[in-house]
């Protein structure tokens, strides 16, 4: 089976919200006109009914969902789980879900780690990771979509994150779900500038961004926790993907320390700011450029 190139769109614009257990119940009670969608780890519903069953359709109903995945282990030593595969497709069909995500990493070693850890950044990984990707492909009958990981360590890199993504993304024909906070992350981490990395980044394999709070663990370690606020030099990094990709869904990603329901969707209409501020300039050009045109008689 033959995929098209990195051009399939997201089925949803605007801000979205990461669906989680522990946040269904206030979220049911809260005003969510300004989510346009929210995204659910479909290891986490394959096979639940009863009220938590009816809970997640009852968004689903509300919301489009995207599916992100927790435990495919791309990069992993173990053959890919074709049954977890199928059943996430079959969840996929039932929700009407277009869209699929996994990360870039591996989470299994004679067993879960329930960890993301990093891929060896080779030649020969993208070539494995390539091929599983494709499986997955296969099995599902749709493009996926990788997400740039986090990372402490770099084992075995060979060349540049955003080499080894890139040949990924090209060679497998899959998509982009690109994290903005995993981004600045890591520049900390491994002190390279996070423009003129996103300067490389192929904008037009990009379907929808991420962003999320961290920990400052010291000067130059973040830990990507998720459980804390967005932080100033993450919001300023989106505005600029914004700049140089033009403006991408964006899901908020909080997975514990929950706050109040009002201060997530504060959040979220701060990522609707900023995609609105990039949209208004656009729209502004356009106007221009349709005037000048008004005066152009050839």
């Amino acid at each position: 089976m033959s995929f098209s190139p990195n051009v399939v769109p997201a089925p949803f614009m605007g801000a979205g919200l990461g669906f989680r257990r522990g946040l269904a119940e206030e979220l049911s009670r809260a005003n969510l006109s300004s989510v346009a969608f929210m995204e659910v780890a479909p290891e986490n519903w394959i096979g639940v009914g009863g009220r938590l069953g009816k809970t997640l359709r009852e968004f689903n109903q509300q919301k489009p969902f995207a599916f992100h995945g927790l435990s495919l282990s791309l990069g992993g030593n173990e053959p890919i789980d074709t049954d977890l595969v199928r059943s996430i497709g079959i969840l996929m069909d039932e929700l009407g879900v277009e869209y699929y995500s996994e990360h870039l990493s591996a989470c299994s070693y004679n067993g879960h780690l329930y960890d993301l850890m990093p891929i060896p950044m080779t030649e020969s990984s993208v070539a494995y990771v390539v091929e599983r990707i494709q499986k997955v492909q296969d099995i599902l009958g749709r493009n996926i979509a990788i997400e740039n990981v986090s990372a402490y360590l770099a084992p075995g890199q060979e060349m540049p994150e955003i080499e080894f993504i890139s040949q990924i993304l090209e060679r497998s024909k899959c998509q982009l779900l690109f994290d903005v906070n995993n981004l600045y992350v890591n520049s900390i981490n491994f002190q390279f500038d996070p423009i003129e990395y996103l300067k490389q980044l192929p904008g037009k394999a990009i379907t929808y961004m991420h962003i999320a709070g961290h920990y400052n663990e010291a000067e130059n370690l973040l830990v990507d926790t998720h459980g804390a606020p967005v932080k100033g030099d993450v919001w300023n990094l989106l505005r600029e993907a914004y700049r140089l990709h033009g403006v991408k869904p964006t899901l908020l990603e909080r997975d514990f320390n929950y706050p109040p329901v009002s201060e997530l969707l504060g959040e979220i209409n701060m990522i609707r700011q900023i995609q609105s501020e990039f949209t208004s300039e656009t729209s502004s050009m356009a106007q221009k450029v349709e005037r000048s045109h008004v005066f152009d008689i050839g």
